[in-house]
């Protein structure tokens, strides 16, 4: 729920949010250091769909606007159920917006948990995740039509290595056998990739006690 977003907190350290959460498991936020403005909070497209899945929002740095965009992807399985579908329209959608936001020429940043293994080397086993909705082939498609509209996967732009993962199940010991996922990512548009400096993923976070099974991937642009 929104009221239980520690806003205040934030606030007191310097940070405006936007933010779109319900009482489930859906939630997106985006916090800056400068003014929020232009705030979307919901994906276009489907105006039944009311999932807290999107916020948008854009800020002045060093006199340069700049979106953000906070996405939290439908998971989509089981994939024999209306889960899988809804997750193809969701990503439908998002592809039409990110037509449009290319539109604006402005540096712009897809984030967050896109629930999309990308390619083999994104998986620790690809043949065992074949069927799963996180890499089906209808979605990995998907996520590639809206990278050849011209957006840059910030990670894979900068580190050639596979085997980097943002998320380790809870069950089997998969954070202690480095059985991963990468599944969360930061999508850049041409005006934001030319300006990427530095991307990485940091696994500290994970190895706390009471850890997310996330663990944050951030990048650096030199604005």
């Amino acid at each position: 729920m929104e009221e239980n977003f520690p806003r205040d907190a934030f606030e007191d350290a310097g940070y405006e949010a936007a933010v779109v959460g319900q009482k489930t498991y859906n939630g997106v936020a985006i916090l800056s250091r400068t003014p929020l403005e232009d705030v979307s909070r919901a994906l276009p497209g489907d105006a039944s769909d009311d999932q807290a899945r999107y916020v948008e929002a854009a800020t002045v740095l060093d006199g340069r606007m700049v979106r953000i965009v906070s996405i939290y992807l439908p998971n989509g399985n089981p994939t024999d159920s209306d889960r899988f579908g809804y997750k193809l329209k969701w990503m439908e959608r998002l592809r039409r917006h990110a037509a449009r936001l290319l539109a604006n020429e402005e540096p712009t940043v897809l984030a967050g948990d896109f629930n999309v293994i990308p390619e083999d080397g994104d998986v620790h086993d690809p043949a065992a995740w074949r069927e799963d909705a996180l890499f089906r082939i209808e979605v990995r498609r998907r996520f590639r039509e809206i990278l050849h509209l011209g957006y840059t996967d910030a990670f894979r732009a900068l580190h050639r290595e596979l085997g980097r993962y943002t998320f380790w199940d809870y069950q089997k010991g998969a954070w202690q056998k480095d059985f991963g996922l990468r599944i969360d990512h930061l999508i850049l548009s041409p005006q934001s990739a030319d300006l990427l400096t530095a991307c990485d993923i940091d696994k500290g976070p994970r190895g706390k006690p009471r850890a997310s099974d996330h663990t944050p991937i951030w990048c650096e642009l030199s604005v």
